[in-house]
């Protein structure tokens, strides 16, 4: 596979989510739900940050919820796509009376505009899939990380949109679907850029469509467009895009719907103190019974 044809144009990303901004929320219901699920592993930590950012924060949903639990707690909404922030600053409302201090960044996951070891914890859902540099993001989010603090974050795993892809592979050799990074590979990266004791997993869940095109037009607008390098440059003719929903059907389930698969990634790490100071001879890892809490 020629990975320059899977390069992501950040341009395009960011013109994409920009005219995705007002439709997202009505769309991104894998994303919500997701998100939920990883404010719940936050349940299991002991953590009391004083500085959180949400990077690529979206319409804000999940930096509002995370300055509720976190009541006083400065939360930075951080995102590529202006548009976005201006949604997420129009749902602040009493955020920064009632909970917390919520503020608001447009910028870059892979150069943070932030000071080093000036945060508490990386929150992260469903955006680093979205980094050309995947070692690049992490390296900054340990570099803004204080010693100790927690990165959190999802994003997708290989086999996400597959019935889309084959569809659209029984068409042309041209590439239709973003590709995404395997998880084992995702902790490689974690490691190469300090960060320490990285734990990953993965799920899949399957949404159902009537036709492939209410999936096509969901990936529209939630801003999910194809921005690699070896995308087609013009529109896509009438009959290629017959032809791969005619492919799709080959997926149609016995409820007569069809199914598109997303492999959810999760991971998180730690500041890269916490290693240097748990390091056993042995060469084990150990986490401080003082950062979990009793279930």
């Amino acid at each position: 596979m020629d990975q320059d044809l899977y390069q992501l144009d950040k341009r395009l990303i960011r013109e994409s989510f920009d005219r995705a901004a007002s439709s997202y929320d009505e769309v991104a219901i894998l994303q919500s739900e997701i998100g939920q699920r990883l404010l719940e592993r936050l349940d299991l930590i002991k953590l009391e940050p004083q500085r959180i950012i949400d990077v690529g924060a979206g319409t804000g949903h999940l930096s509002h919820a995370l300055a509720k639990r976190y009541k006083g707690c400065e939360v930075i909404s951080l995102d590529l796509a202006p548009a976005m922030l201006k949604q997420a600053r129009q749902r602040q409302g009493l955020v920064d009376r009632w909970f917390g201090k919520q503020r608001f960044l447009c910028g870059d996951a892979e150069h943070l505009p932030l000071a080093d070891n000036s945060i508490d914890m990386v929150f992260s859902n469903f955006a680093i899939q979205w980094c050309p540099d995947l070692d690049q993001a992490f390296t900054e989010f340990q570099r803004v990380l204080k010693p100790g603090g927690l990165l959190l974050f999802t994003t997708f795993g290989p086999d996400t949109l597959k019935e889309l892809r084959q569809a659209w592979r029984a068409v042309d050799d041209a590439v239709h679907v973003n590709s995404f990074i395997d998880m084992h590979d995702i902790g490689d990266a974690l490691l190469r850029a300090t960060l320490s004791d990285p734990v990953m997993d993965t799920e899949r869940l399957t949404l159902t469509y009537k036709d492939g095109m209410a999936v096509m037009r969901d990936l529209k607008a939630m801003g999910a467009h194809n921005v690699t390098s070896g995308r087609h440059h013009g529109l896509t003719g009438k009959q290629k895009l017959r032809q791969m929903l005619n492919a799709y059907e080959q997926f149609r389930n016995g409820d007569g719907q069809l199914p598109a698969t997303y492999e959810v990634v999760y991971g998180h790490a730690w500041g890269k103190e916490i290693k240097a100071l748990h390091q056993q001879d042995s060469g084990e890892v150990h986490i401080p019974i003082s950062q979990l809490k009793r279930g």
